[in-house]
């Protein structure tokens, strides 16, 4: 790598702070490690963030990476042979000790455990995946709130050998060629000195144990796939894409760690007759020319049964009438809110004779002057 290659892996500029590196790495990290990713090319892409990680997140080895390339981080030139040396060789700078400053810390906090010297331990216990699923709601529920029990398959601990992954009477045995740690160190002679790398186990294929007499049901995976039911209370006045989080009911952790999460997403269905806006209820109500005229008093629906409400003499269409705490509950406070009333006013298409005339005597009596109109020969 030349000095600008270990800046464009972690995704930053030559002028980044420590923290912003440290950032763009925890990130990075998560995403390309081989037990998080099992897309291809992600182990390769992980070692390359390592490595680049090392570098930078030491200021005197990415001072010496800027002014001499990746030889000078590695102590290839003079003046820099034991910087993290082994044995006073210059060449010679492993993953372990200084320099690595943040390792332990950053794999901590999605692994459940230190990392021990920055080395992931692949017994540590792991929470498992965490799950989505979706409830269907009709509007009336997602006002009042309902209690649902919903069925999905996750990932759950064997109910043969309760997850160890052995056949029950037997044990898992810690792997004799790394000890338990799932990695190896091996060490290269290249034109720069020594180096030390660390590779997955060959043996225990990284996870630092062997299973010799695996349990018939899981196959020595520890796990299985199975149904499981839970029962959600769904709180009044919940909306479309609002979710709910369940502790412990998503997929089973890894050596003992605890279950993943459940997010339960709602999905409401659009009423008939109302609109929502949060804990708002909207209802149009038409009514004719002689209500909104001469007023009256009307039954209109709500979501908590009919009310009554007067209309005014003298009405415009358009008018919008609040029915206090006629609404959806305030999900996020207390109370409830209103329902609003628009009114449309309806005109007849088609009039009778003694409407018409009725009509006429109106329009007379307000100094009207309608110039009616004729069939066409169309019509």
């Amino acid at each position: 790598m030349n000095n600008e290659e270990y800046y464009k892996e972690l995704g930053v500029d030559k002028g980044a702070s420590q923290d912003e590196i440290k950032k763009a790495y925890r990130k990075l990290s998560k995403q390309y490690h081989p037990d998080l990713n099992k897309e291809a090319g992600a182990e390769e892409k992980y070692k390359k963030i390592q490595e680049a990680y090392e570098t930078l997140g030491d200021p005197e080895k990415r001072a010496n990476y800027d002014q001499y390339g990746a030889a000078g981080a590695n102590g290839g030139f003079g003046g820099f042979g034991d910087a993290g040396g082994f044995g006073g060789q210059g060449g010679f700078s492993g993953f372990s000790g200084g320099g690595f400053g943040g390792f332990e810390d950053i794999f901590s906090s999605f692994f459940g455990g230190g990392a021990g010297g920055g080395r992931v331990n692949p017994n540590a216990p792991r929470q498992g995946d965490d799950l989505q699923y979706r409830v269907n709601l009709t509007f009336e529920e997602a006002i009042f709130g309902v209690e649902k029990e919903i069925k999905y398959n996750r990932e759950d601990n064997c109910h043969t050998c309760g997850g160890s992954g052995a056949k029950p009477g037997t044990h898992a045995e810690t792997c004799s060629k790394c000890g338990g740690r799932g990695v190896i160190n091996v060490v290269a002679n290249t034109p720069l000195g020594r180096m030390q790398t660390q590779q997955t186990c060959d043996l225990c294929h990284g996870t630092g144990k062997i299973i010799s007499d695996p349990c018939q049901t899981c196959h020595g995976t520890g796990r299985e796939k199975r149904t499981h039911t839970v029962k959600v209370k769904v709180p009044a006045g919940v909306e479309t894409g609002q979710q709910m989080r369940l502790q412990g009911q998503g997929e089973a952790g890894t050596n003992g760690g605890p279950f993943g999460d459940l997010y339960v997403r709602f999905q409401v269905a659009a009423s008939k007759i109302f609109e929502r806006d949060g804990s708002e209820i909207y209802y149009e109500m038409p009514i004719n020319f002689i209500q909104a005229a001469m007023g009256d008093e009307v039954e209109v629906p709500t979501v908590h049964g009919k009310v009554k409400l007067k209309i005014p003499a003298g009405t415009q269409t358009g008018t919008n009438f609040r029915l206090k705490g006629k609404g959806a509950p305030k999900l996020r406070g207390s109370g409830m809110g209103d329902q609003h009333v628009v009114v449309n006013l309806e005109v007849p298409k088609n009039l009778n004779d003694a409407q018409r005339k009725a009509l006429d005597d109106f329009a007379l009596a307000s100094g009207v002057k309608v110039t009616k109109q004729k069939k066409g020969f169309f019509k």
